[in-house]
Formats: structure tokens, C-alpha cells, sequence
């Protein structure tokens, strides 16, 4: 069996870039998510802001649980980080070796990265589940990530499956406007030199600020439009709680129409973009570590591949049967 090197190197760096960035921005995102996952019902509302929940933690002196479920966190993130790379990369090599070209075009590169996507929710997708019931159960009171895959149903594990899939849009939605915004800005580059004749100049290439500010941009439109979807989901992975106060809806729906149905009422239309800001800073930050840290990492982890892969092929680290 040949192992694709370069795939396993893109995979291990990126899910390394994850890990890293996961745990630094934990904290923001258990906010995050207990404060979309509330439901405002009979006029009450316990978080108003996202920094009650901060606040929340703080008073009541468990700071430390705004890590809960960190570890399934990170072990999602890591095999959705491994997988979705692995897949992305394994699947453009294997387009171009198929189809004889020497480069991938738009279009194939979005239906790519759905399909590494659609891989990624659907290995994932028990181990999301559980997270996300992590961080929205109370307090001091999150269960160990056996527990808490087993208190319900096979099935139940996969919640929310059905629209972890309508968001591999999301990455899909990003590259096309990053691409959008990358071209016009190369083109107004490009028209204010002057004294250049388009065949005789080089290829114009986006600073690193640009890289970052476009990127950040297309990813914010994504979060917006994909957003409604990403709340809902939220909603229905969340824990049940059994000590909210009286007047608060106890039991999130399970269905994405009835998810869709008590936000409206309760609501209203803002409702189904509550805690957007967050989420977009989340997101923002999440993407630029993950990839600042993973094209820091990726030379010393092909390096490794390459040494690992001598030890493989020679006499004394060969397997046995290989």
C-alpha cells in the first residue's frame, strides 16, 4: 500500500495548526456557545450579553469550567482537521491525476472541499455533538464524554448531522468570494502601474496583510449567510438543562423545522443571528491561527514524513509482511 506523504504531512500540520488554536480560544468559544444556545422565552433571558456568561463564570467562581469538555473539543478538532485535509489533498491529487490537468479550477475546487467536508461532519460528527453538550451544560457539571454520548440514543450522537452537511457551503461560500475579492484587488493593482505592458510584467501576488484582510473578509460573508444554520445547530446539540429558572425553556428542540419555529416566535428574525459577532470573531481568529500555525509546522512535519518513510523502506524498519 503506497501512503500519499504529502496528504498525510498537510493533514498532520493542519490538525496540529487546530489543536493549537482550539485550546487557546476555548474560553471565547464556550461562551459562544452557551450564549447562542439560550432561547429567550416569557421575556426572560439570562445571558444578554455574551460577556454575562464570562461574567457567570467569574462570580461563581468556576473559571475554569469555561474549559469543560476541552478534551473532546480537541480530539473533534484534531480528527476533523486530519480528515478534512487528508480528503482535500488525496482528492485534488486524485482529480489531477484523473483528468490530466495541471492545475484545478474553481469549480472543481469547491466541489473538492465539499466532499472533504461532507467526510469530515460525518466521521465527526458524534464527537461535535458531545462538545457542544459539554459547553452548554451547566457549570461545574459537565460529564465525561462517555457519559455523555450514552445518556441518549445511537442516533442522538448524530444530531444536528443534517446541517453540519448544508455547512460544508460555508468553506465553499469563503473561497468564492475570497476569489471574487482576490481578482479585483490583483486587477486595481494592476491598472495603477504604470509604464508596464501586461505581457512584459510579473505575476502580481497579495501581501500577507492582504491574504489576511480578504481572508477574514470572506469568511466573515460566509459566517453571515451560513449563520441562521449554525445557531440551529447549536440549539439542537445542546444540552438539556434542569436548572434553568422557571420561565426558561428547559429542553431545546431536536428538529431543525421546530428549532427554526421557536426561534421566530420567541425571537423574531434577529433571533436567528444571535451572537453572530461572536461567532465571527471566533471564526476569524480560529482560521488565522490555525493556518499561521500550520505553515510554521508543515516543512518540519514533511521532514519528518521523509525520515520516517527511509526508516519504513529500509531493511531494519521494514515491517513485517510489508
Amino acid at each position: 500500500m503506497v501512503v500519499d506523504l504529502e496528504s498525510l504531512s498537510e493533514a498532520t500540520s493542519g490538525a496540529i495548526g487546530s489543536l493549537l488554536s482550539t485550546t487557546i480560544l476555548y474560553p471565547l468559544d464556550t461562551c459562544k456557545t452557551k450564549y447562542q444556545a439560550e432561547v429567550q422565552a416569557q421575556g426572560h433571558q439570562k445571558y444578554k450579553n455574551l460577556s454575562d456568561v464570562l461574567w457567570e463564570a467569574v462570580s461563581t467562581r468556576q473559571v475554569l469550567s469555561l474549559y469543560q469538555g476541552l478534551e473532546t473539543k480537541n480530539l473533534q478538532s484534531f480528527i476533523a482537521q486530519f480528515v478534512y485535509f487528508y480528503g482535500y489533498s488525496y482528492f485534488k491529487r486524485l482529480y489531477l491525476e484523473k483528468s490530466g490537468s495541471k492545475s484545478i479550477g474553481t469549480k472543481a475546487n469547491l466541489v473538492i472541499a465539499a466532499a472533504a467536508g461532507a467526510c469530515t461532519a460525518i466521521v465527526t460528527q458524534p464527537l461535535d455533538t458531545a462538545s457542544s453538550r459539554m459547553q452548554t451544560s451547566a457549570f461545574g457539571k459537565s460529564k465525561g464524554l462517555w457519559e455523555t454520548l450514552s445518556e441518549g440514543s445511537w442516533s442522538e450522537a448524530f444530531d444536528g448531522l443534517g446541517i453540519s452537511l448544508l455547512l460544508t457551503s460555508n468553506p465553499a461560500i469563503q473561497y468564492t468570494v475570497f476569489d471574487q475579492l482576490k481578482q479585483r484587488h490583483l486587477k486595481s493593482q494592476s491598472n495603477n502601474k504604470t509604464g508596464i505592458t501586461t505581457a512584459q510584467s510579473s505575476p502580481i501576488a497579495l501581501s500577507a496583510f492582504s491574504a489576511f484582510l480578504l481572508g477574514a473578509i470572506s469568511k466573515s460573508i460566509a459566517t453571515f449567510i451560513t449563520y441562521p444554520a449554525i445557531r440551529c445547530k447549536v440549539m439542537i446539540q445542546a444540552a438539556d438543562s434542569k436548572d434553568e429558572p422557571m420561565g426558561v425553556q428547559s429542553k431545546p428542540p431536536k428538529t431543525v423545522m421546530n428549532t427554526i419555529y421557536t426561534i421566530w416566535k420567541s425571537e423574531g428574525l434577529l433571533g436567528f443571528f444571535k451572537g453572530l459577532h461572536a461567532q465571527i470573531l471566533k471564526t476569524v481568529l480560529s482560521s488565522a491561527l490555525l493556518l499561521m500555525i500550520k505553515e510554521k509546522i508543515t516543512r518540519s512535519t514533511w521532514v519528518l514524513m521523509l525520515a520516517l518513510q527511509r526508516y519504513v523502506l529500509t531493511p531494519r524498519g521494514r515491517l513485517k509482511g510489508a
